[in-house]
């Protein structure tokens, strides 16, 4: 099973990143590798949506259901694709300055050992770069409006690894 967390501290409120994590329709406008999006259903406390993901040629459909609890977290759960285990979590907690700390967790194995273990060699990369997408995001959308005299800097720490 591969594991990534990413810490964020950020210059824009919880409830900002909570709306931006929240906004699975607009995935495809900016997270690399999401080529489109199916809202299946959607209320205050959960989605169910279906994610299209492409690399190349390869295109893929996985199925989740996302619980939210706004503003502190989003919880995505896992219900149907090419994995054999997919889960992911986000926390939004103030951080005393006008902005927040974002906490990222995800954990996966796909059913295929092979592709686990090619996933393995680009899976730290692979979700650096989706991090760095929803900051990204967070820039374009808020920081004109940004509550911290910052701008649209922060800090981050990260940890990957690979379990048996």
């Amino acid at each position: 099973m591969l594991k990534h967390s990413e810490t964020r501290e950020l210059p824009y409120s919880p409830d900002q990143m909570f709306d931006l994590v929240s906004d699975i329709g607009s995935y495809a406008q900016f997270l690399p590798w999401v080529v489109g999006v199916r809202i299946r259903s959607r209320t205050e406390q959960e989605i169910l949506a279906d994610l299209l993901v492409g690399f190349g040629p390869l295109r893929e459909k996985f199925t989740s259901r996302v619980t939210l609890d706004r503003p502190g977290s989003i919880d995505v759960e896992y219900i149907e694709g090419p994995m054999k285990y997919l889960h992911n979590d986000w926390r939004f907690q103030p951080d005393g300055k006008g902005g927040s700390i974002v906490d990222f967790n995800v954990e996966f194995a796909f059913r295929n050992r092979m592709l686990d273990t090619l996933a393995g060699r680009f899976f730290d990369e692979a979700l650096r770069k989706m991090v760095k997408a929803f900051e990204a995001r967070a820039n374009k959308l808020y920081a004109a409006g940004a509550v911290s005299g910052e701008g649209a800097s922060g800090s981050s720490s990260s940890s990957a690894h690979s379990a048996a």
